[in-house]
């Protein structure tokens, strides 16, 4: 029995180790660009497309490409962010003035200057019809 646990101990203690190392690369090896939802992507009408083309350049590097979120940011293709909760509105004024975190646990958002109001509706249009394409629709905010 002695013998076992001589064996058994160091073969254990090398093995938590291998999988701490695996776990830190692992985790270290991530570009934050992982999403955090799958999302579907449907055929976009023109406003949407080119909303798309100003969410990759101004937002997907936190909210992730397709709007599925990543280690920067939340994910926009989500229930919390339905019509019914967060309104098209919702979204000039968080690209206007930034956010304070109150969903998740990313910090808050800065503002986005560069972007126009006439170009974040197009941006919201683009989160709207993927939104849909996910089984994302308004629902009434419930306190």
């Amino acid at each position: 029995m002695e013998i076992i646990k001589q064996k058994l101990i160091p073969i254990l203690i090398i093995a938590v180790l291998a999988g701490g190392v695996a776990v830190i690369v692992t985790r270290n090896s991530s570009n934050g660009s992982a999403a955090m939802v799958k999302v579907t992507v449907p055929e976009f009408t023109p406003v949407a497309a080119r909303g798309r083309d100003l969410f990759n350049a101004n937002c997907a590097a936190c909210h992730g490409k397709n709007a599925g979120g990543s280690e920067n940011g939340p994910p926009l293709v989500h229930q919390i962010y339905n019509p019914g909760h967060h309104a098209d509105g919702a979204f000039v004024l968080a690209a206007r003035n930034g956010v304070r975190a109150h969903h998740w646990r990313f910090g808050n958002m800065p503002p986005v200057p560069t972007v126009t109001q006439p170009e974040v509706m197009m941006i919201v249009r683009y989160i709207r019809e993927l939104q849909l394409a996910n089984g994302i629709t308004t629902r009434p905010h419930v306190m």
